[in-house]
């Protein structure tokens, strides 16, 4: 069976969360009439995702959406990181090495979720 990949970001203001991905990555947003939320389609120019509404201020249990983290490779992480901070984006783990593999880190967008980022780099250590 061939897998296919989705995925979706919760925000609590998503003109502010399209905002910041357009800005980081140059993803374009679609939103998505008809549906009982708030959805916008993301359009990655390889996977595709969503955006929506998050569904509760506090999801259960007194965190955020159980989910698991995406990483985005990129050409020049300390740019990318720049270019988060300049965004309202925070650091969560700072750049680390994954020995003979890449550069790894992990951030929050605007509303708190988090994601990597890893720059391929054989060097690493």
């Amino acid at each position: 069976m061939e897998t296919h990949f989705y995925f979706e970001i919760q925000a609590d203001d998503t003109q502010r969360t399209a905002h910041f991905y357009k800005e980081l990555f140059g993803w374009e947003f679609t939103e998505v009439k008809g549906l009982p939320i708030e959805y916008w389609n993301i359009h990655t120019g390889g996977m595709f995702g969503g955006l929506l509404q998050r569904p509760t201020k506090t999801p259960p249990p007194e965190c955020g959406t159980n989910a698991f983290v995406n990483s985005i490779q990129v050409d020049d992480f300390d740019a990318m990181t720049k270019k988060i901070l300049e965004l309202d984006g925070e650091i969560a783990l700072p750049k680390f090495a994954v020995p003979g593999k890449c550069w790894q880190g992990y951030f929050l967008d605007t509303e708190g979720n988090t994601f990597g980022l890893f720059e391929v780099d054989e060097n690493a250590k």
